[in-house]
């Protein structure tokens, strides 16, 4: 069984509107239990909640502490190309897109590596677009086998493999998995996934499924806030996090839910999502799901991103470049989103320290785990 089985199961019209009839009497009663449902969640997302936002952040700030201390784990994207095989509307990669296509080689992406490196980040994404036949799982397996010398941690947030894919680059030294399911409204990601691979909504829906049966002691799921209601992609998105906890519990399990900023290609956000919005999404999946880790973007603006963290957040990204080459140099090909945060790590470490948290740049040793 996958999350596909799951997911057929579901009905997104119904989860809309029990989550919409939610009243003040549902989210009261939700914030106050000790062990959330998932109606329970539905009401903490629901409009109704938007009225009682400062009492779900005193409680998942209560959480939060509590599950992970004044901890925040930093880490930063290395790109390594943004050819791309998908026209994806939203995404500065897409292959319609007239832009300079940038692919490293291994020794290139290594003095990248070092540049991340020098400024103390020791978990690093290795990102790129959907390029199989530039990016091959060679070229990964020998950049992953190198990078592990130095880097404690190092996951994946490309194209879809297979689970035996997944092993072998596993071997040489991988050990998480980061693939966003973009949206899980399967009419809506049609019409926004035009051309290649990606349009293969269920394929990529089980990818944490084969990530997770390869033994990748990480998983992160997401969903781009912009694209469709937030509030009934959560829905999923919560109920996606729920299935592989419980499954892959060996595994991290981690999610991410950045805002659509315009790209490259003339794409706007097709929904409006505000602030408020987005603490609200935090929040809740922080009280519903104590023990997930949650992401923050370097999308959102550095005074936002700051106020956000106490509210549950557990992981965030620091000095990123999104696109290939941007560290060591500007190599004016396309970034696949624009970069709000543009702090450097030590910056970031200092706001960090600034209001109680520290900032952890590695946090596990694989010693521990064997």
């Amino acid at each position: 069984m996958t999350f596909s089985d799951v997911f057929k199961t579901l009905d997104r019209s119904e989860i809309e509107e029990t989550l919409y009839k939610k009243d003040t009497n549902d989210v009261k009663s939700a914030i106050a239990k000790t062990k959330l449902t998932y109606d329970d969640f539905l009401a903490l997302i629901s409009p109704a909640a938007e009225a009682h936002i400062d009492e779900m952040a005193k409680r998942a700030n209560s959480i939060v502490k509590r599950r992970f201390g004044n901890v925040i784990n930093l880490y930063a994207p290395l790109y390594v190309s943004n050819e791309c095989t998908n026209s994806c509307v939203y995404c500065g990669f897409n292959v319609n897109n007239k832009i300079k296509r940038v692919s490293l080689t291994i020794d290139e992406a290594l003095k990248e590596a070092d540049i991340l490196y020098n400024h103390g980040i020791r978990d690093i994404l290795l990102v790129s677009g959907e390029a199989p036949k530039t990016v091959t799982i060679p070229y990964l397996k020998e950049l992953t086998q190198r990078l592990h010398r130095k880097f404690a941690s190092i996951a994946l947030e490309i194209y879809p493999l297979s689970a035996d894919d997944y092993r072998q680059i596993a071997r040489a030294g991988c050990d998480g998995l980061t693939i966003y399911q973009e949206s899980y409204d399967g009419e809506l990601y049609e019409k926004v996934h035009l051309k290649g691979r990606k349009r293969d909504f269920f394929y990529r829906l089980e990818t944490p499924d084969r990530g997770g049966a390869a033994g990748l002691r990480r998983l992160g799921i997401g969903i781009l806030m912009g694209l469709s209601d937030w509030r009934t992609d959560c829905a999923f998105l919560a109920k996606h996090a729920a299935y592989l906890t419980k499954k892959y519990w060996r595994s991290k399990i981690s999610v991410s839910f950045p805002r659509l900023r315009p790209a490259f290609g003339g794409f706007e956000p097709l929904c409006d999502v505000t602030d408020a919005n987005l603490v609200q999404v935090i929040t809740a999946l922080r009280i519903y799901l104590n023990d997930i880790g949650i992401v923050l973007s370097t999308r959102e603006k550095p005074a936002l991103r700051d106020s956000l963290v106490p509210l549950g957040i557990t992981q965030m990204s620091a000095g990123s470049k999104t696109t290939p080459g941007g560290y060591v140099t500007d190599t004016n090909s396309c970034e696949q989103f624009a970069v709000e945060d543009t702090r450097s790590p030590a910056d970031v470490c200092r706001m960090l320290s600034r209001l109680g948290y520290d900032p952890v740049f590695k946090d596990w040793d694989a010693g521990f785990i064997r």
